[in-house]
């Protein structure tokens, strides 16, 4: 079967444990997931459930112990860290509750950045371009600090879609925001998700949020219910 035939994402009987002072600690237990194609999936649960545990996972950004992660069909044990980011790029977009944007480069250059990475020649005029989809038109030559929380949240959503990629991980991307801000990426990110075509793996603790995705995976003390 080809990769465009693929799920973007199947998880089968994934497990993590990590090491602690204590001992080591299960993470995610047997834990099985399939997002197909454009679905946009919710993950829910109590803080040190795994949410974040599992994009990591997910996105091949932490190895499981145990179990097979396969991300657009290709089986992500095999690969090292660099093959497991080439397989990423153009095909990932990551937004993370603390933005994680470059402090030295301006906006513009964040959300180019990827894509010059993968060698696309109009990157900074598709950045600009994202920026003014996202509201931020005139702020493309302002630095991180320059914004506010809000701003850069909305950098780093463009960011992660301008490269038109096939499936978006998002970890709490209006946790750091307040209610209006976060309502405004909140509909910014779905809108343009479907647009662009694209799924999407939540995790909120925003239970209105979490309402708005086609489906929801509750996770309870590393396990998953659909």
């Amino acid at each position: 079967m080809s990769e465009a035939r693929q799920p973007p994402l199947v998880l089968k009987d994934v497990s993590l444990t990590l090491p602690s002072a204590a001992g080591p600690v299960e993470i995610l237990k047997g834990l099985d997931a399939t997002v197909e194609e454009k679905e946009r999936v919710a993950i829910v649960g109590p803080s040190g459930s795994g949410k974040s545990s599992l994009i990591a996972v997910a996105a091949g950004l932490e190895r499981p112990t145990s179990g097979l992660v396969q991300l657009f069909g290709q089986n992500l044990s095999r690969m090292d860290e660099d093959g497991r980011a080439r397989l990423r790029r153009g095909k990932v977009g990551l937004v993370f509750q603390a933005f994680h944007l470059l402090p030295n480069m301006t906006a513009e250059e964040n959300v180019a950045a990827p894509m010059e990475i993968a060698g696309q020649r109009d990157a900074f005029e598709v950045a600009r371009g994202w920026l003014e989809r996202v509201g931020l038109k005139a702020r493309g030559h302002h630095y991180p600090h320059q914004l506010s929380g809000g701003e850069q949240q909305r950098v780093a959503l463009a960011r992660a879609l301008a490269p038109r990629p096939r499936l978006i991980f998002a970890d709490e991307p209006t946790g750091n925001l307040d209610a209006a801000n976060a309502h405004h990426v909140a509909d910014l990110m779905l809108d343009l998700v479907a647009e662009t075509g694209a799924a999407l793996v939540l995790v909120t603790h925003d239970e209105a949020l979490a309402a708005r995705a086609d489906r929801q995976i509750r996770l309870a003390d590393g396990r998953a219910r659909a």
